[in-house]
């Protein structure tokens, strides 16, 4: 891939702040506040097992191959052949189109506060029909070129994301400083888990944590725009622990402010994050802000989606070049975007959007569905710590800018423990949680099943039929 010129170069910042918007969705607070103090359990072991091995692992492999772009594509063909490097793009790609309308219906619910309405949240029409507007917005913004879509992310998750965010931790932690009762304590608890450590009595009392680990993937998404840095051997390594550490202060520090002023029995999953905003707005007399928060919000949710529409999707595009799907993918405009496969996934979203139309009440089937998208993203991420380790033994001299520490042994040590938290997290993701009201266990189990066989049969599918023509020069 040509690396562009002068002021098309992407910044540190610029990157920096996309793959936080790629990782952290301020929608996923209320998911860890609703487990009181055993949250910073879920949180440190997301980190320690996952963030941090894969912004390593993403930071070495970034660096290597900074000047073919494809990020994870090419990471895992180099190691394993072009058959797994499309399996491991197809994957990251596919499971994206089941988490664009839930995160858009978060969007949604901030957007109702902004109407001063929160009863729109609740209603199918309203949603549905923000979560098409916006992701077809998002996809125009997108089609104009990396450099319009990057600014629109960067101020999307620096407004919408990071400035939230930390507003919701100043304010819990003057709610705390002013010695108001914190919800996840002892005393102030309505239900809350006053404890560290989760309360397992069996896998499905933790399958908990395979979302959770979700809520931190995506630290590799944006290694495909590597080569667009000035000096990306250096700044893109630069750019991944700058990333991992605002990640895991927002995740924390935020989470934390939510639990500390919503009882646990009473956050709701999708407007958690403003049920605390008005309580502690409305306690600093400040709550005329609401609205505007609202917007922000949804702000913050959609620049978190135009980073991800960009992302996988060059992959993708890196796929049909090499002739793996078929040329009329490899299809750009004039702007060199990707725009059939970008068409197609709006087509795939539209139909999903829709289900908000004609179903009363599609909780419980986006959760399976996020179930199976949880089972997908893993499996990739499998394929990258496995692609580290088999690259650092049999290409022991590709120029790495940036390497981790301590020879194989330290690939070994890093990337395993990588693979021992996706593997424990693959694993729980299969067993229901007990905790939600999913139906018939065997259905659900079956359903997660099916989504992983098929979606991966798929992949192996298109690459028995490809032909030898569709390579592109």
């Amino acid at each position: 891939m040509t690396r562009p010129r002068g002021k098309n170069r992407m910044t540190v910042f610029t990157l920096t702040m996309m793959t936080v918007a790629a990782v952290v969705s301020l929608r996923g607070l209320p998911m860890m506040a609703k487990e009181g103090l055993s949250m910073v359990f879920y949180i440190l072991f997301s980190t320690i097992m996952f963030l941090l091995p894969a912004s390593l692992v993403a930071a070495e492999l970034g660096g290597a191959f900074s000047r073919e772009g494809g990020g994870v594509y090419t990471w895992v063909k180099e190691a394993f052949g072009s058959r797994w490097g499309f399996t491991a793009i197809w994957l990251q790609w596919i499971q994206n189109v089941v988490w664009y309308p839930t995160v858009l219906g978060f969007a949604a619910g901030a957007l109702a506060y902004l109407f001063m309405d929160p009863g729109l949240a609740d209603q199918g029409v309203f949603t549905g029909a923000v979560i098409l507007i916006c992701y077809w917005a998002a996809t125009l913004v997108t089609l104009s070129g990396s450099s319009a879509a990057g600014s629109v992310t960067k101020y999307g998750v620096l407004l919408g994301t990071v400035l939230p965010g930390i507003l919701i931790i100043v304010l819990g932690a003057l709610w705390a400083l002013m010695g108001n009762p914190l919800e996840f304590a002892p005393a102030g608890s309505h239900g809350a888990h006053a404890r560290f450590f989760p309360h397992i009595t069996g896998l499905g009392s933790i399958a908990f944590l395979g979302g959770i680990i979700l809520l931190f993937a995506g630290v590799e998404v944006h290694a495909v725009h590597a080569n667009e840095l000035e000096e990306p051997g250096r700044q893109f390594p630069e750019s991944m622990f700058l990333a991992m550490t605002i990640i895991f202060l927002l995740f924390m520090l935020g989470s934390l402010s939510v639990a500390a002023v919503v009882p646990a029995d009473q956050i709701s999953l999708t407007a958690g994050l403003m049920q605390a905003f008005t309580h502690l707005l409305d306690k600093f007399h400040i709550g005329f802000i609401t609205p505007f928060i609202g917007l922000l919000c949804a702000f913050g949710a959609i620049g978190g989606v135009m980073s991800w529409i960009d992302g996988p999707s060059r992959g993708l595009l890196a796929t049909a070049r090499n002739g793996d799907i078929p040329p009329l993918m490899a299809k750009t405009n004039k702007n060199g975007v990707q725009i059939n496969i970008l068409l197609i996934q709006g087509a795939i979203v539209s139909v999903l959007a829709c289900l908000y139309f004609i179903m009363a009440n599609v909780s419980v089937a986006f959760f399976v569905l996020s179930a199976m998208t949880i089972t997908l993203y893993l499996v990739v991420y499998i394929l990258m710590y496995a692609a580290a380790i088999k690259l650092r033994i049999s290409r022991p001299d590709l120029p790495r800018s940036y390497r981790i520490p301590g020879g194989v042994p330290g690939m070994i040590a890093v990337a395993g423990i990588g693979l021992l938290g996706v593997s424990f997290a693959f694993i729980v993701s299969f067993f229901p949680p007990t905790d939600l009201p999913v139906g018939n266990p065997v259905l659900y189990v079956a359903l997660v099943a099916s989504g992983l066989i098929i979606f991966i049969g798929l992949a192996m599918l298109m690459q028995a039929v490809k032909k030898p023509d569709w390579k592109q020069g």
